[in-house]
């Protein structure tokens, strides 16, 4: 009994890989009902419009970006990382929890060389495509049907991500 114990926790390292994969990693255990995912999809949706509008989604504010003549886009990712280092903060300083009173822990992360590997191919498919990944649906519902192969190679390049995990270095 004892061995079996050891060897389902040997092999069980789902918890330890995740966590050097994840800022955060909070696993709910309530259940819902389906229709709560709604939620998510309203989300989405205005997180989709406010994308167009910001015109963040444009594949000309994207070069003009990456050629440095424009500061449109700095300005949103600034903007963007400030919002969340004081979301964070707030997190942490006042022990916020969930909208269902669930604790939101968030574990430390080391830094690694496959950090920046994985950061150089994002910025070059970035740079390349046009669209990084989060305003991919905003693009194809905005019109862009040729974002259609980005998406499918975004997801291509995260099913062989997974198939190389354990090889790449982390």
């Amino acid at each position: 009994m004892n061995t079996t114990i050891s060897t389902r926790q040997e092999t069980n390292t789902d918890f330890e890989v995740r966590s050097l994969d994840a800022v955060c990693i909070n696993e709910s255990t309530l259940k819902h009902p389906w229709w709560y995912n709604f939620k998510y999809l309203f989300a989405g949706i205005l997180f989709g419009i406010l994308l167009v509008k910001a015109e963040v989604i444009s594949w000309f504010r994207i070069q003009e970006m990456f050629r440095l003549q424009s500061f449109h886009m700095y300005g949103v990712i600034g903007s963007a990382v400030m919002v969340g280092m004081i979301g964070v903060w707030l997190i942490k300083k006042f022990k916020i929890k969930t909208i269902h009173g669930e604790p939101i822990v968030l574990h430390p992360k080391t830094f690694n060389k496959g950090q920046v590997y994985g950061g150089l191919i994002f910025g070059f498919g970035w740079a390349i495509t046009g669209a990084c990944p989060g305003p991919l649906f905003a693009l194809i519902g905005n019109g862009a049907t040729a974002v259609i192969v980005v998406l499918l190679s975004a997801i291509a390049g995260t099913w062989v991500y997974g198939l190389l995990r354990d090889k790449l270095p982390h």
